[in-house]
């Protein structure tokens, strides 16, 4: 196999930043907030009147830009454009556009370089070091550091296997999406329409079950059903932070989350160990955050310690599933409030643990987690497999982009056989590269 040459350049040598005011020739515009773009996609934004539009939103883009947040870069809100027609967007000030001008490098190649989360780390360090508001960085910061450039079809090679590894990351996401939504219309049906099946096997209130109006909850329950607060139906443990000086990112002792910023879509991601661990959470438990955001939530998919931004909470009537989808509209109502200018900082124990709740009868329970319960454990399965195929997607694109490992020969549409056809330059596996300033 011949040696690949590798070249060093810098981010200011592959793109610049644009910013050209748009014209606003148009009555209304789709404005995209920093909000809109998060983790290489970019939302449907927001259609607003011009004589609406807030002063920040000025930016015009053209497909192949890459938006790229100021702000804490460690949150992953960039995106790459992929509309040919943008004539109607107009983009915050407080996204970079970022324009690739080098011919010689890819555009899909150097994406993934700009992503890659040990290079974000990178940032959101150098972010936290400077003194403001927020954890912020500048292009002239960013124009600084290095990546190793490979010839042009050794990148197009490298890209190839970093797509094909988040194609299957995406489709995983997608399936559970699915089930997640399939388990929810369920919840509802079951335990806010009541329409939970009766002896019968039919709807119950819907065909006539009986329903009894309890005092404490202000509302009609089907018979049976009793009122209570949320520590009769979960077991809930109240995060403690451990020492600061037990925090390691090398994986000694125990997974620690300290908070919501911690979370992932449905699952968290690891970032931190401990090895002086307080508080614990069970593979499986509710993982809920107390302090703002108040009631998002994730589930455990690792033995865990928690620390005082969270709460966990198992199910004390059998049902987990339930258990999820219970904290869910709780959330939903936090969300709510906020809205509507009632802030909640955070939540204390004794307000989660009296939150009032409907009790359902064990036999509907126990159904209700026979059927869902299998999908809760597909979907356990596919966020370990996501997590398993970031942390191989988050290892590999390193050691290919410094040179330590190539790509050896034609690749495969999927991500399990490109891992077979990568040949590694050095023994071991690195878990950052190396992103030198100029």
């Amino acid at each position: 196999m011949n040696k690949v040459t590798y070249k060093t350049l810098r981010i200011g040598d592959i793109v610049q930043t644009v910013s050209f005011t748009h014209k606003f020739n148009k009555d209304k515009l789709i404005a995209i907030n920093t909000s809109d773009v998060y983790n290489g996609t970019m939302g449907a934004g927001t259609l607003t009147p011009i004589n609406k539009l807030k002063g920040q939103f000025k930016k015009t883009i053209q497909k192949g830009d890459i938006l790229f947040s100021e702000i804490r870069p460690a949150n992953r809100r960039f995106a790459k454009v992929s509309i040919s027609d943008c004539q109607d967007f107009v983009v915050s000030t407080k996204l970079m556009v970022l324009r690739k001008f080098n011919d010689k490098v890819d555009a899909n190649y150097f994406f993934y370089c700009l992503t890659n989360q040990p290079f974000l780390d990178t940032l959101q360090r150098r972010a936290e070091n400077r003194i403001g508001s927020f954890p912020q960085i500048t292009f002239d910061i960013l124009a600084g550091y290095t990546f190793p450039i490979p010839p042009l079809d050794e990148q197009k090679r490298i890209a190839k296997v970093i797509f094909n590894i988040d194609r299957k990351i995406e489709l995983n996401k997608a399936i559970n999406d699915n089930l997640e939504a399939m388990a929810k219309q369920l919840y509802d049906y079951w335990f806010v329409q009541f329409d939970f099946p009766n002896e019968e096997g039919k709807p119950y209130k819907s065909s006539g079950g009986a329903m009894v109006y309890n005092e404490k909850l202000k509302r009609k329950i089907p018979q049976g059903w009793s009122n209570g607060v949320l520590s009769d139906v979960a077991n809930i443990t109240m995060g403690q932070s451990p020492d600061g000086s037990s925090y390691n990112e090398d994986g000694e002792g125990i997974i620690f989350y300290q908070g919501s910023t911690d979370f992932g879509l449905r699952f968290p991601n690891i970032r931190q160990y401990t090895t002086s661990p307080s508080r614990y959470a069970n593979k499986g438990d509710i993982l809920m955050s107390v302090r703002a955001p108040v009631g998002a939530l994730n589930i455990a998919n690792n033995d865990c310690c928690i620390g005082r931004g969270l709460s966990a909470l198992s199910s004390k009537i059998g049902s987990m599933t339930h258990l999820y989808y219970l904290m869910n509209d709780f959330r939903l109502k936090f969300e709510g409030m906020n809205s509507a200018g009632t802030t909640f900082g955070s939540i204390t124990k004794d307000e989660l643990f009296s939150l009032p709740v409907i009790i359902p009868t064990k036999s509907v329970i126990s159904e209700f987690e026979q059927v869902c319960e299998p999908i809760f454990d597909k979907q356990m399965i596919i966020g370990e497999e996501i997590n398993a195929l970031t942390k191989q997607r988050d290892e590999l694109l390193p050691l290919l982009m410094n040179g330590q490992a190539t790509v050896n020969y034609h690749l495969s549409s999927t991500p399990t056989t490109a891992f077979g056809m990568i040949n590694k330059a050095s023994t071991g596996i690195i878990g950052t590269a190396k992103f030198d300033m100029d």
